[in-house]
Formats: structure tokens, C-alpha cells, sequence
């Protein structure tokens, strides 16, 4: 489809929370504004949808409302009604059912007892004053004994729980993706520690309709942004019309220079 340029002050890429928010806030100024996903729908990979037999699906994943940033929170919570939910997981390990992210309970219940009291006084010694640490805290440590903990949680927890999730081997993945899930160090077993943990009551869809429901923004999805940009004499052209507003571009840098510099 022709994009007329003249129509718009701004172009944002990508209708995911990035893109959504930005896109809220400038229409409040009155700006006009072209949103353009290349997929059919809103949302990012937070989109969710409901199936014929009214089942709330995550598309690309489950996804959980969590910060400790109350201006995020304030921001976030007029867009949907919300319920406080916090999350627990257990896993499988050796046949043991255990809390994961891997706490004291879990190391208790993989490790002989008398073992596994030592590593925690070991572990609340070398790292005090905290309450998780990530894996690469353990397996970059110097003691022998803490070390080779963080290769027990990191083979019995991260390499299978990551290949499964990305598809890859854990070693072809950047380590701050590894560090999501954290050790903690005492008892507790929520997944997360925030001030704010809740669930959207009618999904993260709903949270962006409400977010673009303005006459200032239009939104256009299965339109990739490559097939109507031009980049000349530092000038932006759109559809071979140069655009002189501000463009915002939310996805993957090097995708939108088709690769060029790598």
C-alpha cells in the first residue's frame, strides 16, 4: 500500500510495547502519527488472542506483568483491569520436583543435606548482602566448590530449559539471556522479586487497543517498513517521497539497512 507522508509528523516502526507507548504519548501532543507493523496484528510478542473455545493464548510465549518502577506501573495500569498474580515454577531434576529459579530448597533437595548446608553458608559468605546472584556469578567464581555448583545448576537448569525456549544451544546465545533466570540465595520461591506483579484480566491485547484508540494515530500491519524506505543524501524518502517528520524504529537495526553493514 502507498503511504502519503504529507499525512503524517511522525512514522513509528514495530507496534509492540515500544512502539505503543511512544505512539500513545505523541498523539496526546496532537501529533499525527503512521504506525506500521509487518505482522497482522498489534502487540509485538505480546500478543494474545482467544481461541473458539474462549482460551487465552500467548502466541509467542507466556508473558508476566512485573516491575518495581512505579512511574512503569502507573503508566501501564489504566490501560486493562488487572489481577495481582506471582509466579512459581517447579521443575524436574533427577526425577525431584524443585523450585526454580534454584534456591536453598532446591539445593537441599538435589545435594546430600550436609552438602547442601555447607554451599549455602559458602554462598551467603561470598555474596553478601544479596539475594540472587546470576549463574555466571558461580561459574566465573574462583572457589572450586562454587564453581562447580554453578555447573550443576547450569547443566541441570540452563542448558536444557534454554535450548527448548530458543532452539539453540545455550553456548550460541548472549549471556545477559542467561542471566534471566537468577539463583537465589535463602527460601523464597517467586520467580520474580518486584513490587508489582499482575496479570492483564482480558490479555496484553486488549492493553494495546486501548493504548493506539486515538484519531491521532493510524495503524497499518502487514507492511514492512524495507519495502517503502529509502535512506539518500541523509535524507529519508518513503515510497519515494521524502519525508521531513521524525521516524522511530523499534525492530532490528541492521534489518531495516537490509544487512548492508552486516
Amino acid at each position: 500500500m502507498q503511504i502519503n507522508v504529507k499525512n503524517y509528523d511522525t512514522i513509528i516502526v514495530g507496534a509492540g510495547f515500544a512502539g505503543a507507548t511512544i505512539a500513545n504519548n505523541l498523539a496526546k501532543s496532537n501529533h499525527k502519527i503512521l504506525l506500521l507493523d509487518k505482522r497482522n496484528h498489534i502487540g509485538g510478542n505480546a500478543y494474545d488472542y482467544l481461541t473458539k473455545d474462549n482460551l487465552l493464548v500467548h502466541q509467542y510465549g507466556p508473558h508476566i506483568f512485573h516491575t518495581s518502577n512505579e512511574l512503569v506501573w502507573k503508566y501501564i495500569k489504566p490501560f486493562s483491569k488487572w489481577f495481582k498474580y506471582e509466579h512459581r515454577v517447579i521443575g524436574n531434576i533427577d526425577n525431584k520436583l524443585v523450585p526454580i529459579p534454584f534456591n536453598f530448597k532446591s539445593l537441599e533437595k538435589t545435594y546430600p543435606i550436609k552438602e547442601a548446608k555447607e554451599l549455602e553458608k559458602l554462598l551467603l559468605k561470598e555474596f553478601k548482602g544479596k539475594t540472587r546472584i546470576s549463574i555466571l556469578d558461580l561459574l566465573n567464581h574462583k572457589d572450586k566448590k562454587l564453581k562447580k555448583f554453578g555447573e550443576f545448576v547450569y547443566e541441570k537448569v540452563f542448558v536444557h530449559y534454554t535450548a527448548k525456549q530458543w532452539g539453540i544451544h545455550p553456548d550460541k546465545i548472549d549471556k545477559s539471556v542467561i542471566n534471566r533466570v537468577p539463583v537465589v540465595l535463602g527460601y523464597e520461591d517467586t520467580y520474580f522479586s518486584d513490587i508489582y506483579q499482575y496479570m492483564p484480566v482480558d490479555g496484553y491485547t486488549t492493553i494495546f487497543k486501548n493504548m493506539l484508540k486515538s484519531k491521532n494515530i493510524k495503524v497499518m500491519l502487514k507492511e514492512n517498513i524495507t519495502k517503502h524506505i529509502k535512506f539518500k543524501n541523509k535524507k529519508i524518502y518513503i515510497d519515494n517521497q521524502e519525508f521531513n517528520g521524525q521516524l522511530i524504529y523499534t525492530g532490528a537495526i541492521d534489518e531495516l539497512f537490509n544487512y548492508k553493514y552486516g
